[in-house]
C-alpha cells in the first residue's frame, strides 16, 4: 500500500484536495504545469454562496461581485428569477487559486510548478504515491489508467470589457440555439465597472470565439458593450457529464474535479462538485492508508450525495438544448404564469436541483 499522495494539477480541486489530505498527516505534492497558477482565467467565477462555503476555502479576498438573481432570456421573453437575499458571488479565479494555494502551502503540502506530467513521468510518480488526478476535462491521470472517456464537452469563449455596467447584481443568460448550439450565452457583471461576456456551445457544433462573435452583434450584447473596451479573452473546455470511473481500486488511482467530470451540465460550473469530490476523495484517501479502508468508498459516497442533482443538471441540459428560440420563449412564458419566477426566487438552488424539487412536491402537496 501506499503511503504518500501525489496530486497531479494545481486547480481549485487538487489545491483543495492536497490541503484537506496534507492537514490529515499524509504526505502530500502537487504537480503543475503551469507556473502561475489560475492564469489565465478562462473560466467564468459565478460560484453560489452555499456551494462556496462547503468548501472550507476562506474565498472572501477573491469576491469581486454578489449577484442576486438572473434574468433568463428567449427571444423577446424574460424570466426574472431576483431574490431578495445573495444569491452567488463572482470570483477572481486567479486569486481564488493563490488562496487555495496558500491554504495547502499552510496545511503541509508542497506545490511543484512548472512541471508536465506526462506518461512516463506518471508511471514514475505511481511507483510511490497514491494518484489525485485533477488534471482538467482532457485528463493523462483518467488516459493512463483507462479510467474511461468522456464523451460530451462545452467549448466557451468569454471577454471582460470595461463598461458602466449598471445593475451589477444580475447576470443575463440568452438561449437561442442559432447562436448558442446546446448551451447559452451570459452578460454577467464582474464588478460595477467590468461586464464579462461569454458564450458556450457543445463541442459537436463548431467554434467558439465564431459563436462569441455572433453573439456580440445581437440587439443586447451590442447595446450593453457600445463603446466599451474589451481587456481580454479566452477559449476553454468543459465536460458535459461525469461517465468516468472516478476510482482505480486496483493501482490506487482517484479523479477529482474537470477530470471526474463533476460539472453541471446547466452552467459548466464545477467549483462546488469538484470541491466537494476533492473532499469526499481526501477522506477516503485517509481512511484507505490509515485504516485500510477501501478507496471505492469516495466513488460510492459522491454519487450517493451528488449523483442524482448531476443527473438532473443533465436532464435540464437536454431539454433546453433541444428546443428552438421560439419554444423556449413559450416555456418560459408558461412557467412565468404558473408562478415559477417567485418559486425560483424563493427556493431555487443553483447546484442542488433535487432539493429545489422536493420543496416544488411539498409546496403542491401542502397546498
Amino acid at each position: 500500500m501506499r503511503n504518500s499522495v501525489a496530486v497531479i494539477g494545481a486547480g481549485t480541486s487538487g489545491l483543495i484536495a492536497a490541503k484537506r489530505i496534507a492537514s490529515l498527516g499524509i504526505e502530500t505534492a502537487v504537480y503543475e504545469q503551469k507556473t502561475k497558477l489560475g492564469y489565465p482565467q478562462k473560466a467564468s467565477g459565478i460560484v453560489s454562496i452555499k456551494g462556496l462555503m462547503s468548501l472550507g476555502v476562506g474565498y472572501r479576498k477573491a469576491v469581486t461581485n454578489t449577484l442576486y438573481g438572473a434574468n433568463i432570456h428567449a427571444g423577446k421573453t424574460i424570466m426574472r428569477v431576483i431574490s431578495k437575499e445573495p444569491q452567488a458571488h463572482v470570483l477572481d479565479r486567479v486569486k481564488l487559486n493563490e488562496i487555495c494555494y496558500k491554504e495547502s502551502i499552510e496545511a503541509g503540502a508542497e506545490v511543484r510548478k512548472g512541471i508536465q506530467v506526462d506518461s512516463n513521468m506518471l508511471a514514475k510518480l505511481h511507483k510511490g504515491n497514491i494518484i489525485v488526478g485533477a488534471d482538467g476535462a482532457l485528463s493523462t491521470v483518467a488516459r493512463h489508467f483507462s479510467m474511461g472517456e468522456l464523451d460530451r464537452y462545452l467549448l466557451t469563449y468569454k471577454a471582460d470589457f470595461e463598461v458602466e455596467v449598471g445593475n451589477s447584481k444580475i447576470v443575463d443568460m440568452f438561449f437561442d440555439n442559432r447562436i448558442a448550439p446546446n448551451f447559452f450565452a451570459w452578460l454577467c457583471p464582474n464588478s460595477k465597472e467590468v461586464l464579462e461576456v461569454g458564450i458556450g456551445i457543445d463541442s459537436r457544433y463548431g467554434n467558439s470565439k465564431a459563436a462569441f462573435e455572433l453573439f456580440l452583434k445581437t440587439e443586447e450584447a451590442a447595446r450593453r458593450i457600445k463603446g466599451a473596451k474589451q481587456i481580454e479573452g479566452h477559449a476553454s473546455i468543459i465536460p458535459l457529464r461525469t461517465t468516468r470511473r472516478l476510482v482505480d481500486e486496483k493501482n490506487e488511482v482517484v479523479l477529482v474535479g474537470d477530470a471526474a467530470g463533476q460539472v453541471k451540465a446547466t452552467t459548466g460550473g464545477g467549483i462546488v462538485f469538484g470541491g466537494n469530490g476533492a473532499i469526499m476523495a481526501s477522506n477516503a484517501i485517509a481512511e484507505h492508508i490509515q485504516k485500510g479502508a477501501p478507496l471505492k468508498q469516495y466513488e460510492t459516497s459522491f454519487k450517493r450525495k451528488f449523483g442524482s442533482d448531476l443527473a438532473l443538471h443533465l436532464m435540464i441540459n437536454r431539454i433546453y438544448s433541444n428546443i428552438s428560440a421560439n419554444r423556449m420563449a413559450f416555456m418560459l412564458s408558461a412557467m412565468k404564469t404558473l408562478g415559477f419566477e417567485e418559486f425560483f426566487a424563493k427556493h431555487g438552488d443553483m447546484d442542488r436541483p433535487i432539493l429545489m424539487l422536493k420543496r416544488l412536491f411539498l409546496r403542491r402537496f401542502a397546498k
